[in-house]
């Protein structure tokens, strides 16, 4: 397809094979790089079909009322997942995050149509007007640096709120601004109030919808904001028409306070913690002799003397003894056997005694030794590099063979928002505890087979442990989740709800549930600009810049071309002028979509069904051809005086063209790096604020005053045509590129 693989491998890290329809094979996943931090967007886990399901897999996983769907990601047992929230909450989330989004996205241009106004009441230039446009994309670019971190440590629905009351001040101060340094800066700091609306509601769809539902909310969400950057503009030109400029931000803070009300009553926190805790590959420390002597007592004598010491053979006094006891014994019940500290990893027999399993639906064996220590799983640096599921090399394979397996409850992907508590419980190193069913609708035929042996000790059935407590090995360690270093606090406050009562619609009020994640914010901060050094992040972003830069741009020619110019519209005349790109993004948003899928498709199908990412720049040819067009046309046809109908059809063709480049340049960055979305989607929102907004607001307007509408778009068409050319080298060796980054791994080595 006319691009050149990699040297070393043929597996890369957003390659997909599509297998059958509904079915993908992501490759390069052992190539991937673990997350170091945590994310603003949940980046969501592969989930790999296996070659033989399991008996009853399809009847355990969650689906739909009408049972049609198996709902991804499979949600909790608790009330308090926000994926069980009824139907109306978390569409009136939806929609009041939507309004406010809506509101937030037309500021940008807001009085765009008075610039002429403004420069009026300060006596000042119509070019220099433009500053409060190009310093509050500024504000937007720092804005989305602070909060996204931000809401990755304290949740969203703060930052939601104390952006609203920011918004809401800075509303205030832009309408009382004495001088124009006052309205700059007033203007700056309603970018930073703003800037949530652009790096958080996709996240927040992700954690309450479900994806078979979330196609549709994001089009309410992006037909909100796009109808947003457009009408606002409308309607504030009617204010300023009927008004003065001044009452346009009176208004806004006004329609913003009312906007604040809805998030605090209807948009709860939605934060719920899904990652699985992955297992160590570190060699599992000695124990100390406190850890030995606690697991002593809970394993009976009467056990260890039938069960896990053979005939003939004395049992070993001696703690520090290294040498492995066999035993011959037949397991009766894989959750029946207790945990010992001696522990191997490998295959256990399948249903169907079959030696190979899909590393996804792999069992786990443990062998027994009278003195309780395990044995490090020998391991060299290429078998790390292996696949999580893949079998561990032990000391030699005949003691492997030889040994007796206890096999584990199947685990697999789909599973990855059972308890924390329970996967610590599972997991750490040297626990006696018996393992733990994972969360599972207690109807489902999963339960039919687990005793209630689960919920019991070794010695003396206890009941089970109250919510919120840990079940530990010794009373001392039966403490918070501080004493396991697998625990994050996130997936603590989840445990936490998950073991709650269904919270109260007045409880979800709380604004502030504390810190949620223990990451630095620096290095939340940070992240962002380490994935300039990516090529395929940095081509995304340059595009989406100009993408939505040339609208900007536009939009702050606006009042020179029609107010000033030959057209000499008033302030409503000029805000009707935003019908056209309002109808042209619309169509560009339904169009790339669908045409982007159906070419990636046939390209896919020609490549023997394997998927690359780099498929989606095809959608660069229709772009440079719109935007090119558009912008040139828009320039000649204003300095020629043509008619008004004239470049506002190519405003609109521009909106058109720039809809696609922002649609290509975001699927294509996710779906090459979409661990990383989340960051992603900071480091093109700030390349758009600041590198394009903030830089050519300092000289357009005066440039396009000096040389006319003509010179102006037509050098900036030649620049759009010059950057859309980069394209075809990303199309060659995108794929090196991106396996280039993962052996470099910028990301997680800061």
């Amino acid at each position: 397809m006319g691009m050149l693989n990699d040297k070393e491998t043929i597996e890369v890290p957003g390659s997909v094979l599509l297998l059958a329809q509904g079915r993908n094979e992501p490759l390069g996943l052992r190539n991937a790089p673990a997350r170091t931090s945590h994310s603003s967007l949940p980046t969501g886990f592969f989930q790999e079909a296996p070659p033989h399901p399991l008996p009853d897999e399809e009847d355990v996983k969650k689906k739909t009322k009408d049972g049609q769907i198996i709902l991804d990601p499979q949600p909790d047992d608790s009330r308090n997942d926000p994926l069980n929230w009824p139907t109306w909450r978390r569409d009136s989330a939806l929609l009041s995050l939507g309004l406010y989004c809506m509101v937030g996205g037309g500021i940008t241009p807001i009085i765009a149509a008075g610039f002429t106004d403004v420069a009026s009441d300060y006596s000042i230039n119509v070019a220099d007007v433009s500053l409060t446009t190009g310093l509050y994309m500024m504000g937007l670019g720092i804005g989305c640096v602070i909060f996204s971190p931000t809401a990755i440590l304290y949740g969203k629905r703060p930052v939601y709120l104390y952006s609203a009351i920011l918004f809401i001040l800075s509303a205030v101060w832009c309408a009382l601004s004495p001088n124009f340094t006052s309205l700059i800066l007033a203007r700056i700091f309603q970018g930073i109030a703003v800037s949530p609306v652009e790096c958080l509601p996709s996240a927040t769809i992700a954690e309450i919808f479900f994806l078979h539902e979330r196609a549709y909310r994001i089009g309410v969400y992006t037909l909100l904001l796009l109808g947003g950057k457009n009408l606002v503009p409308l309607v504030s030109a009617a204010i300023i028409e009927r008004l003065g400029w001044r009452w346009v931000f009176w208004i806004v803070a006004m329609v913003v306070g009312f906007c604040g009300t809805l998030l605090f009553f209807f948009v709860p926190e939605t934060f719920w913690d899904r990652s699985p805790i992955p297992r160590s590959r570190r060699h599992p420390k000695r124990p100390s002799l406190f850890s030995r002597r606690s697991s002593t007592r809970q394993v009976s004598k009467a056990h260890l003397h039938e069960s896990a010491i053979p005939n003939g053979e004395k049992p070993a006094v001696d703690a520090g003894e290294e040498k492995p006891v066999e035993n011959h014994y037949e397991p009766t019940s894989p959750i029946s056997q207790p945990r010992h500290k001696r522990a191997h990893v490998g295959f256990a027999p399948g249903p169907d005694s079959e030696s190979t399993f899909d590393s996804e639906h792999m069992h786990t064996s443990a062998i027994t030794t009278p003195t309780g220590q395990a044995h490090a799983t020998q391991s060299t640096s290429k078998d790390e590099s292996r696949a999580v599921g893949e079998p561990m090399s032990s000391e030699s394979p005949a003691k492997a063979d030889s040994m007796p397996h206890t096999p584990r409850p199947v685990v697999s992907r789909s599973q990855s928002n059972s308890s924390a508590w329970s996967r610590a419980n599972w997991e750490s190193p040297g626990r006696l505890a018996q393992p733990t069913p994972v969360m599972r609708n207690f109807n489902s035929p999963y339960y039919r087979h687990v005793s209630d042996d689960y919920f019991s000790i070794e010695e003396g059935h206890s009941p089970r442990p109250a919510p919120g407590t840990v079940h530990s090995d010794t009373e001392s360690e039966k403490m918070s989740f501080s004493n396991l270093g697998t625990i994050t606090r996130g997936q603590a406050y989840t445990h936490a709800l998950r073991n709650a009562p269904p919270k109260s619609f007045a409880q979800q009020l709380k604004v502030h549930y504390g810190r949620l994640n223990q990451d630095k914010w620096w290095k939340a901060a940070i992240r962002p600009f380490i994935l300039f050094s990516y090529p395929a992040v940095l081509w995304s972003a340059a595009v989406y810049a100009c993408s939505i830069g040339w609208l900007i741009v536009i939009s702050e020619s606006v009042a020179v071309i029609y107010r000033e110019g030959s057209y000499k519209f008033n302030a409503l005349g000029t805000g009707l002028v935003y019908i056209s790109p309002f109808i042209g993004g619309v169509l560009g948003t339904a169009v790339a979509g669908r045409v982007s899928d159906v070419i990636v498709r046939a390209m896919a199908r020609r490549n023997g069904g394997l998927y690359e990412p780099e498929f989606r720049l095809v959608m660069a040819a229709p772009m440079a051809v719109t935007t090119v067009i558009g912008l040139m046309g828009f320039g000649w046809s204003a300095g020629e005086n043509d008619p008004w109908i004239v470049p506002t059809v190519f405003f609109g063709v521009v909106s058109f063209g720039c809809s696609l480049g922002s649609t290509t340049s975001i699927t294509f960055c996710v779906d090459s790096y979409r661990q990383y979305a989340g960051e992603a989607l900071v480091t093109l929102n700030f390349s758009k604020n600041i590198f394009h907004g903030l830089v050519f607001s300092l000289f357009v307007t005066e440039w396009l005053t000096h040389d006319g509408s003509k010179m102006v778009f037509i050098w900036l068409g030649i620049i759009q045509l010059i950057l859309l050319l980069f394209t075809i080298p990303m199309y060659i060796y995108g794929k090196r590129a991106r396996m280039w980054t993962v052996r470099k791994n910028f990301l997680e080595k800061f």
